[in-house]
């Protein structure tokens, strides 16, 4: 294992380990899993059982808006709680890269993520016993949910690493991210078309986690999309490491 491995790993393992010390990750998911549970299977809302379909397209549906809230509430956290606690001095004075603290951070809190929608696991065993579910749009489902996670999750690292108060945070999180959902919903797209010109609409509507997400949904598997995401993360990073150096240099 490399040195650079090595320290990622270490900070991984640090915060995953932070997470679990307090009761507040066990709560976070529980209310995670009543929340999806509860908009999938709503007749009013996600109307699971009156699709009289086997498919999940109820339980993604409500992922960009259920992680709107959700993921930043855990992202806001991530360096805000290290400034608020006088930590960040000694991180950033420890013989470590800068980038390998954020990755590993980061790393840690989508796995965590990642680790709370895997226990989402008994929606597909209901729909493969209601029915014959198409596994693959399933598997893309949960890919693209990651990666949106993921791109939610570096948002909240960036604004986290703007302020030491973890409310500031999370509301400038929920803010970007709902604009990079907004900017590509439909009733917000339908209305661009009728004064803006369609190259607008579709450069708007190409900078949106929903028009990429779409696409994960319905069992696609486009590398733009996986690039969108991941230039999402990376840019959000960077934009982290340039935040925590100014940091650094004050």
């Amino acid at each position: 294992m490399s040195q650079s491995t090595s320290n990622i790993w270490c900070v991984l393992k640090r915060e995953w380990k932070g997470y679990f010390a307090t009761p507040v990750a066990f709560v976070f998911i529980v209310i995670f899993l009543v929340l999806i549970g509860f908009f999938t299977f709503s007749s009013n809302l996600g109307q699971f059982f009156e699709r009289e379909e086997a498919s999940l397209a109820s339980f993604f549906t409500w992922h960009p808006w259920i992680y709107l809230f959700l993921v930043p509430s855990v992202g806001m956290r991530l360096w805000s709680e290290e400034r608020r606690q006088g930590t960040m001095e000694l991180l950033l004075t420890m013989p470590v890269a800068p980038w390998h603290t954020i990755l590993g951070k980061f790393l840690a809190s989508w796995a965590f993520l990642a680790l709370a929608l895997l226990l989402t696991f008994p929606i597909i065993l209901t729909t493969s016993y209601l029915g014959e579910p198409d596994y693959g749009p399933i598997a893309c489902g949960y890919i693209g949910s990651i990666f949106l996670a993921g791109g939610y999750l570096a948002v909240s690292s960036m604004t986290s690493a703007l302020t030491r108060n973890q409310v500031i945070s999370f509301i400038l999180s929920v803010v970007i991210c709902l604009f990079l959902v907004l900017a590509g919903y439909p009733p917000v797209t339908d209305m661009l078309v009728n004064w803006a010109p369609g190259w607008l609409v579709d450069t708007v509507t190409s900078f949106s986690v929903m028009t990429h997400f779409f696409s994960f949904q319905r069992g696609v598997l486009d590398a733009r999309d996986i690039v969108f995401f991941l230039s999402l993360i990376g840019f959000c990073l960077f934009s982290t490491s340039v935040i925590l150096r100014s940091l650094r240099t004050n």
